[in-house]
């Protein structure tokens, strides 16, 4: 079977909705390898200047929105700093020892340019990032479990989100945090502690930014607000649970519903719940415009002529539902 094109971004700030499942999507992960997995998460993203929006780290699979900013000047102290953190020690995956990569970088010439070059191409790159976060936990994971062999199903997928849209990363970002919910293994998504939105209400730190992105203004709002804000997107207004109703309280996919606005129409949470492959399958996710562009260089690239338009989230059979477009669906 041909590996399936992989979409980039054409800006320079780039989000991407990635998803990676273990072989023949064998349950394999219990607790300790999900906090491995989470450990490994954030040290490669610290490692290669990726900024994470949030993640679910589930038993088969795992779902990751990371923002693949433009690589700037990197000193070889802040690049000896991130090498220490996806490495505090030598192991069998070091690329060099940390002692012989400050006395390399610090005696300059030839060497240390090519060294340099090297670890500088492993940031800010999706592939690389996944790469480096996938290879160095399955090291782990087959140690630790005695067993050789894949660990992970063919290539990661992955889905263009347009970075400024808030409206499309609200809605990815969501659908990621409901995963455990989804699944039937929490009621509310901030009991699983596996998840960028669990993560961010009991820790707070780098997640709580990854959330606070997600947010129109979220840099000027404080803490608490971050979290309230972010916590009824993933509810939807009037889901709150009554009083003596326990069935109320679970955060079912009519939970993660929004009410019909007072004309009738759906919103856009629960038509979404109908209509989920949009957010794994759409390859492109945003405004009209921005898909567009994504759409011309792949025609260019793959030499069609045939002129295929960006196709709107429906309400309905004719009536554009938001502001949304994706590249493609399962229609």
């Amino acid at each position: 079977m041909a590996r399936q094109h992989r979409f980039k971004s054409l800006s320079n700030d780039a989000v991407y909705h990635c998803i990676s499942r273990t072989i023949n999507g064998e349950y394999l992960f219990d607790d300790e390898a999900k906090e491995i997995l989470r450990k490994h998460l954030h040290q490669a993203a610290e490692f290669s200047g990726v900024k994470l929006v949030t993640y679910a780290l589930m038993t088969n699979h795992f779902h990751v929105v990371v923002r693949i900013p433009e690589q700037g000047s990197v000193s070889d102290d802040e690049l000896i700093r991130r090498y220490k953190v996806l490495h505090p020690k030598t192991t069998e995956w070091s690329e060099v020892q940390l002692g012989m990569l400050e006395t390399i970088l610090k005696a300059g010439g030839d060497e240390a340019r090519k060294l340099r070059e090297r670890l500088l191409r492993r940031m800010n790159n999706l592939s690389e990032f996944m790469k480096t976060f996938k290879h160095r936990f399955a090291v782990w994971f087959n140690k630790s479990h005695k067993r050789f062999g894949h660990l992970w199903a063919e290539r990661f997928t992955s889905t263009i989100i347009e970075g400024n849209h808030h409206h499309a990363l609200q809605v990815v970002a969501a659908y990621v945090d409901l995963n455990p919910v989804r699944a039937g293994i929490v009621k509310d998504p901030k009991d699983y502690r596996w998840s960028g939105y669990g993560e961010a209400v009991a820790t707070g730190g780098t997640m709580l930014g990854g959330l606070r992105s997600v947010l129109p203004d979220g840099d000027t709002l404080e803490d608490a607000t971050v979290l309230a804000n972010y916590r009824m997107k993933l509810f939807g207004k009037g889901s709150e649970a009554k009083r003596g109703d326990s069935k109320a309280a679970k955060i079912s996919a009519e939970a993660f519903a929004k009410v019909a606005g007072a004309d009738g129409h759906l919103n856009v949470a629960e038509h979404l719940r109908i209509r989920m492959s949009w957010v794994t399958w759409g390859a492109v996710i945003g405004g009209e415009q921005f898909v567009s562009e994504h759409l011309k260089q792949y025609r260019l690239r793959e030499k069609r002529r045939h002129h295929i338009k960006p196709r709107p989230f429906e309400a309905g059979k004719t009536e554009p539902l938001t502001d949304l477009f994706a590249m493609r669906s399962r229609k």
